[in-house]
């Protein structure tokens, strides 16, 4: 397997766009203010790998259909999650607990816990098994890891600042049109290659 920094440029830029509107990046962001922000992200971050590790598991299973079917899937499945970032985007935030969690173990299992079972069958777990499917699992994988632990890092660290500068509708149509660009782009790669 080599390491194509394309299909890294590539995962990373995707999931990064695909989780900065998401819920847990607003899970994260509200953590950070009753938790301590470093433990917070090691405990998301954790999660993320093992999302991942599920995603392109997957992703390399759908690697052995023929490259057709998996290119058809792919793009409807990018169309799809164009669609789900277009349609989504009313929700502002996340219930969290009031309660403050000290101490590196609570803060971290709490944070895992929450990422964990928010993030099945999320978009982005979506999109990284069909990168890996089509950029193999290992560039999709280290793209996709990055990404995520970026989005729950500027979260944390400047998701305030997001929040109050850059409308969240803004965020989640740049996301959009990448997502229907890939899908585009994967449909003629189906037909044409």
């Amino acid at each position: 397997m080599t390491l194509d920094p394309v299909a890294i440029l590539t995962a990373f830029g995707l999931i990064f766009l695909a989780e900065l509107p998401d819920k847990t990046m607003f899970a994260s962001l509200a953590m950070g203010t009753r938790m301590r922000p470093l433990y917070v992200w090691f405990g998301t971050s954790t999660a993320f790998i093992v999302h991942v590790a599920i995603a392109v598991s997957a992703g390399s299973l759908l690697g052995l259909l023929p490259n057709m079917a998996v290119k058809l899937v792919s793009a409807a499945l990018f169309a799809f999650g164009a669609f789900v970032l277009l349609r989504s985007g009313d929700d502002d935030g996340e219930d969290a607990d009031s309660k403050i969690v000290t101490g590196f173990w609570p803060v971290y299992t709490t944070a895992f816990t929450a990422v964990f079972i928010s993030e099945w069958g999320d978009l982005t777990q979506i999109t990284t098994a069909n990168l890996a499917a089509s950029n193999g699992w290992l560039p999709t994988a280290i793209g996709s890891a990055a990404a995520l632990m970026s989005v729950s890092a500027l979260a944390l660290v400047a998701g305030q600042f997001i929040a109050k500068k850059v409308p969240l509708k803004t965020v989640q149509r740049v996301g959009a049109v990448c997502m229907a660009g890939l899908a585009l782009w994967t449909l003629v790669e189906a037909f044409t290659g």
